[in-house]
């Protein structure tokens, strides 16, 4: 049976054939829609401020993927997309690269082995994760929180008093 996973993708770095961050972005997309991936929505391209020591803003995107792999096989078939594209493992956290993919949620729920977690740790904290995902799946709740897409993005971007 196919199940549902939502991948978040991130570029801030130029490719020799496909160009610029946003045409690495579709040239990726691509690839979520050949086997054993069926791509089923993806978002508006946004920009964001890098994380850590890269200068370079990002090129950020989710997508909603069906096919029938668990998560560990969906990570590794991520990765070889990532390496497709020149992404080299190793040197700085958070520098700039040409294609980032996080499997950020599986429709199954959780799942967690070694060099795996799932939801992604972190994407409720990250609004370029968050504001593409819920623009393709506002329904889907978080299993940790048991919030949906929307609601994660309402809390995380909603404008708060300033301290006195």
């Amino acid at each position: 049976m196919a199940q549902r996973y939502l991948i978040a993708l991130g570029s801030n770095q130029r490719h020799a054939r496909f160009g610029a961050p946003q045409q690495v972005l579709r040239a990726a997309l691509r690839e979520l829609d050949r086997k054993p991936f069926k791509l089923v929505a993806v978002a508006r391209v946004v920009r964001s401020a890098p994380l850590g020591p890269s200068r370079r803003q990002y090129a950020n995107s989710a997508a909603l993927v069906k096919c029938k792999l668990d998560p560990p096989q969906v990570l590794a078939r991520l990765k070889a997309i990532e390496t497709e594209f020149g992404r080299r493992r190793g040197g700085q956290r958070w520098s700039a690269r040409v294609l980032d993919l996080d499997l950020v949620l599986w429709s199954e729920g959780a799942w967690a082995s070694p060099g795996l977690t799932v939801p992604h740790p972190l994407f409720r904290d990250r609004s370029f994760v968050l504001g593409p995902a819920a623009a393709i799946a506002p329904l889907w709740r978080d299993p940790i929180t048991g919030l949906s897409l929307r609601q994660l993005h309402a809390r995380l971007t909603r404008p708060r008093p300033a301290p006195r």
